[in-house]
């Protein structure tokens, strides 16, 4: 098996490094490749705009509709997806529908690397989400694992909930007319924020999920303690990732030393 990761504009978040020195760890001799982004410097002005106006009608314009086609984007978005795919803008603010994201990264992938034996990881600071029939209403993802795997840094931070006291002082807070980014200090640690030494660590966790996916077809686990545990609070994600006394639950520690005695 070979590992590709792409950064598609995570600005300097990640130890992308790093992380690839953990995967190759946790799998034996796997191949993991770092790459810039999935739009290369020498792709055409033409093919970046087709690329931009793509991504541009993968944007979600109300998260109480359904996307059940992608949109007809402006004049504008375009021009700021190209800029954000040459480097020039990152995409504070814009939710993307995640399913047609993945439609066009997994279309800029050249069809030859879209193999059975090959993963491929797109690292990203946008944010994405996906429709939830219950709720009608879009929900923020930290991660989604298919052909190929995103995860995003800013889903990480935004997707799982903080503690529910945080809620209760922010919107007293914000009734009295009080900056509520006060808080902060006093929730130090209890959540992964913007530029946080703990990011990388605790993407490597989401990075094995894309590979048990890979492997299995199932990335999380129901231990808490596990890596794979699938965090909706950002305290079970900073137990899970950080805090557990172990990284790995049996079962998924076995599936690991497997895929890694396979890679050896």
């Amino acid at each position: 098996m070979k590992i590709i990761l792409y950064d598609e504009g995570t600005s300097g978040e990640l130890d992308l490094t790093e992380i690839a020195r953990y995967t190759g760890k946790k799998l034996g001799k796997v191949e993991v490749e770092l790459r810039e982004s999935l739009f290369a410097a020498d792709l055409s002005p033409e093919i970046i705009a087709e690329y931009a106006r793509k991504i541009a009608g993968a944007k979600v314009q109300d998260v109480s509709q359904r996307m059940e086609a992608a949109q007809e984007p402006l004049y504008g978005e375009v021009e700021f997806e190209k800029r954000r795919l040459t480097g020039k803008s990152r995409a504070f603010g814009v939710l993307y529908d995640g399913g047609w994201l993945r439609s066009v990264f997994s279309e800029a992938i050249p069809a030859e690397k879209r193999q059975l034996d090959c993963l491929h990881i797109i690292f990203t600071n946008r944010m994405f989400g996906s429709w939830d029939d219950h709720n009608k209403r879009y929900h923020l993802r930290t991660s989604l694992y298919s052909v190929p795997s995103i995860i995003s840094t800013t889903g990480i931070i935004e997707a799982p909930a903080r503690p529910r006291e945080y809620y209760v002082l922010k919107q007293q807070y914000q009734s009295l007319g009080k900056d509520p980014t006060a808080l902060k200090e006093s929730f130090q640690g209890r959540f992964i924020d913007y530029e946080d030494e703990r990011l990388t660590e605790v993407t490597k966790g989401y990075v094995v999920q894309a590979v048990v996916y890979h492997l299995t077809g199932d990335p999380f686990c129901e231990d808490r303690g596990c890596r794979l545990y699938n965090a909706h609070w950002q305290e079970d994600l900073i137990y899970a990732q950080l805090e557990s006394g172990y990284e790995f639950c049996t079962r998924h520690e076995e599936i690991l030393g497997k895929a890694g005695e396979n890679n050896g």
